[in-house]
């Protein structure tokens, strides 16, 4: 065993028992429902289409179901539209696996709670353990670095086929910046490594993952051209819903240029704020070079991860007081 297969062996150990719990609940039924939580990222999607797919190439008399909500960029080009599934589906034994998703409240489909088992697997801290069994790893850059190594750790001939792999692989580098963010550890890596090994085409996952029309050039110039700076490097920009109708944009894709202030001179901090009127809330991603955002995010309905979080606020009337506390993790 080389020095990477190592490392994977030892980060997996703490967890080898309810790995083969899970794998045991897998043999067991016969109907399998996939879950994530709303408003999908790449490492939601991602470890939902990678874990699909490896259901379906190892267990193909099972009845392998994902659900969830579609995402406006992403589906179809990255991921195929979910599954419509009437109630009577959910009205036999099955089993619901339920990824990425830190409480309850966020899961994108309620249809989950009639499952007769409930498995959660997870990299965000512990705030809600709702499954019959919780597997969650907050050492891990992404729910995807957590289902991959017990995938490479399980007992038996399974397959990982270089599409399976390819969705886990676009799930590690979106939720880890692709391997920027200090989430990223040598376990990463060695998960990412093991992937590649599958022979899937690198440079046509990265052009998948950040693939622009002309018109979203429309979007960057706005974002450009009225985003503002706070005495402490926080930079953000404020989509209202009569700018997202100008625009031709979603909600949803409100934070997609947050990244363009990550490798700014000055700017330690970074934030997209876009109006929801159907929620009645600013919706709000947070991204930071170095000190941790979580706990403000926190303070605001949100969370997430060290670098990288969500929030919202009720109106542009609490901007101001969110900015500061941003400012004051620099005094």
């Amino acid at each position: 065993m080389n020095k990477i297969d190592r490392l994977i062996k030892k980060e997996a150990k703490p967890f080898l028992k309810q790995y083969h719990e899970i794998l045991n609940e897998i043999k067991k039924f016969d109907k399998i429902a996939l879950f994530r939580h709303i408003m999908p990222d790449f490492d939601a999607m991602g470890t939902q289409m990678g874990l699909y797919i490896w259901l379906k190439d190892n267990f193909p008399n099972k009845e392998i179901r994902y659900l969830g909500d579609n995402h406006v960029s992403f589906t179809p080009r990255l991921f195929p539209e979910t599954e419509k599934l009437n109630e009577d589906w959910f009205n036999e034994p099955f089993l619901a696996i339920i990824l990425d998703t830190a409480n309850k409240s966020r899961i994108a489909d309620p249809r989950w709670a009639k499952a007769s088992l409930i498995i959660k697997i997870d990299h965000h801290p512990a705030v809600e353990q709702f499954g019959h069994i919780n597997l969650v790893n907050t050492k891990m850059a992404a729910a995807s670095e957590i289902v991959v190594n017990m995938l490479l750790s399980i007992k038996g001939k399974y397959i990982l086929s270089k599409e399976a792999a390819s969705n886990f692989y676009i799930a590690l580098a979106g939720d880890s910046g692709r391997f920027q963010y200090n989430s990223t550890t040598p376990h990463t890596f060695a998960i990412a490594k093991e992937l590649l090994k599958t022979g899937f085409t690198l440079s046509n996952v990265y052009q998948k993952m950040y693939y622009k029309k002309i018109e979203d050039l429309k979007v960057t110039a706005y974002v450009l051209n009225n985003f503002k700076v706070s005495e402490h490097g926080v930079a953000y920009y404020v989509l209202s819903d009569e700018v997202q109708k100008e625009l031709n944009i979603t909600t949803e894709r409100g934070k997609e240029n947050v990244n363009i202030f990550s490798n700014i001179e000055g700017i330690n901090v970074w934030c997209s704020i876009t109006e929801d009127i159907k929620d009645k809330c600013y919706r709000i991603s947070i991204r930071s070079k170095e000190k941790a955002i979580n706990e403000v995010a926190a303070k605001y309905e949100g969370g997430g991860h060290a670098q990288a979080s969500g929030a919202k606020i009720k109106t542009l009337d609490q901007l101001e007081q969110f900015i500061k506390d941003l400012d004051d993790l620099f005094i």
